[in-house]
């Protein structure tokens, strides 16, 4: 059941008495400031970063020299 021109003629009389024109237009301003807000951090998040990235120098298969300290200690099986 979908309304008809007057149907929607007196929705929008009926949320312009509610609402009024200075909240609907304030509104409006903000979704559009929002909408403009986002697009500027989609074209910022685009821009290459000035960061060197970051490289490996070793070679893979290759182990890394560790310092191991730990003491070897024997078991005695009882």
């Amino acid at each position: 059941m979908n309304p008809g021109p007057w149907g929607l003629l007196i929705i929008a009389v009926v949320v312009l008495l509610l609402f009024g024109r200075g909240k609907i237009s304030g509104l409006m301003g903000e979704v559009a400031g929002g909408i403009k807000a986002f697009r500027k951090g989609m074209a910022e998040e685009d821009t290459p970063d000035d960061k060197p990235v970051a490289t490996i120098d070793q070679k893979p298969g290759q182990a890394e020299p560790t310092l191991n300290q730990t003491k070897d200690v024997e078991r005695k099986d009882a």
